[in-house]
């Protein structure tokens, strides 16, 4: 009989892997650069499955099109390089054979990103205490996901994000994160935030007040430009609040879907 071993969930956030692949491959040929590419990523994947060994894992993926977050802002993303051509026409072999060579499931649904799809199958998972999670990317907006008892690994690094990590860096519990980036915005995602408010200023705000409503509810009460920028762009802040927020909803798959060879 083979040994029954503890639950743990892998969750890759699959184009995080291969825009950074693509990112750091030199080829001069479009072509070749995107082939090349998909192999690293394969092999990138393949070294996570060895090295965090999970009984279950998915690689979740970005469709093609735009999502509620362009419906509900259309500047979201807006001045972010669209997937060259070449690489987009090699994700369907990808996905093809992560599942033929790495026996590794593929997820993606329509008008959510992959962030909402890796939210929904983390929080499924820790809501009924399956086990360890790990989530593979570089996104600080996955980080979030602490919250709940994941960890963030940045593969490439390496290093691991979990809420002690998340307090070091930003200053914050893992449960305020997302109202700091809703107070200092993302340029990488184009998510306005409050002018003039950073990092730093956005931890110090929240450590006082906790909450985006309670820095909001504060700000007829702070002196200066600080104040002055906090009530006019009060409505920049909550809608990126929600936009650095998940949608939560079915992603289409079981657990026994995701349970990996060595395992099934």
């Amino acid at each position: 009989m083979s040994e029954q071993r503890t639950p743990k969930l892998l969750v890759i956030d699959a184009l995080n892997v291969v825009r950074r692949c693509h990112a750091a491959n030199p080829a001069e040929s479009a072509i070749v650069r995107a082939q090349d590419s998909v192999r690293s990523s394969i092999g990138s994947m393949r070294r996570a499955l060895n090295e965090h060994a999970p009984t279950h894992a998915v690689a979740v993926f970005d469709q093609e099109g735009p999502t509620w977050r362009h419906a509900l802002y259309p500047g979201y993303k807006a001045s972010r390089k669209p997937m060259p051509p070449q690489l987009r026409a090699e994700l369907p072999g990808l996905r093809e054979q992560l599942e033929s060579q790495l026996r590794l499931r593929s997820v993606s649904l329509p008008e959510v990103e992959a962030d909402d799809v890796i939210a929904s199958i983390v929080q499924r998972w820790c809501a009924r205490d399956h086990g360890d999670v790990v989530v593979l990317s570089t996104d600080k907006d996955l980080c979030q996901l602490t919250t709940h008892g994941a960890v963030v690994r940045d593969h490439f690094k390496p290093e691991w994000r979990d809420a002690a990590w998340v307090q070091e860096r930003y200053g914050v519990e893992p449960p305020q994160l997302g109202d700091l980036l809703a107070l200092a915005g993302d340029g990488s995602d184009d998510i306005p935030g409050v002018p003039g408010v950073g990092e730093t200023i956005a931890a110090r705000l929240l450590g006082q007040f906790h909450t985006l409503d309670g820095v909001l509810e504060a700000a007829s009460t702070l002196p200066g430009k600080l104040g002055e920028r906090l009530r006019e762009h009060a409505q920049s802040a909550r809608l990126s609040r929600e936009l650095v927020s998940f949608r939560i909803g079915p992603v289409g798959v079981c657990w026994s879907d995701l349970r990996c060879a060595a395992t099934a």
